[in-house]
């Protein structure tokens, strides 16, 4: 049925049935007929017809409408089969805050060895922005370091734990403790 859906596509376009079945790459008689396998199997007259194409009826430019979007989704589904023969590709959208950028690199070199058809765009931002982007599918993956944010629909995968040292003279508040929690940093002028 794709192939009556995209005769009916040509026709729209050329505005001629000869030349709508040159652009399908079949004859005239094989597109006009093709067309009204779709006029019977749908119930309805698709085209106005008289000595040459004279347009569409109403229900052949609704039919016409859905048409293109199936074909559309067709062609999208067919390079989406092959893409996942191929491996994966395509874009991947990387969202790091400033200091993990230096990660990011780490992260994609075996990958793009892994699979050299992803093109990747890396962006710095704030770890907010990242959640909201990722939020509304407007990045793939994004690097931060997360504390309590509420994470809505995203998953976490921890990359590694880093450690933080408080140095100070002996004799400094807080010198002779061997932890401080980021709260008693705060007071520290």
């Amino acid at each position: 049925m794709i192939d009556k859906l995209e005769y009916l596509i040509a026709l729209a376009r050329e505005r001629h049935f000869g030349r709508a079945g040159e652009a399908c790459g079949v004859t005239q008689p094989t597109l006009s007929a093709g067309i009204k396998q779709l006029e019977e199997t749908l119930g309805v007259l698709l085209v106005q017809r008289g000595s040459r194409f004279m347009g569409f009826t109403p229900e052949g430019e609704r039919t016409l409408e859905w048409a293109r979007r199936i074909v559309a989704d067709s062609r999208a589904m067919r390079q989406d089969i092959d893409a996942l023969k191929r491996g994966l590709a395509g874009p991947l959208r990387i969202a790091a805050i400033p200091t993990a950028l230096p990660m990011v690199a780490a992260l994609t070199t075996p990958f793009r060895a892994r699979h050299p058809d992803v093109r990747f765009t890396v962006v710095s931002q704030t770890s907010i922005e990242i959640l909201n982007q990722l939020e509304n599918l407007e990045i793939d993956a994004g690097i931060t370091y997360l504390d309590n944010e509420p994470l809505g629909r995203v998953n976490t995968v921890p990359l590694y734990r880093e450690r933080y040292r408080l140095v100070t003279s002996p004799s400094a508040k807080y010198g002779d403790r061997s932890s401080v929690t980021w709260a008693e940093i705060a007071e520290l002028p």
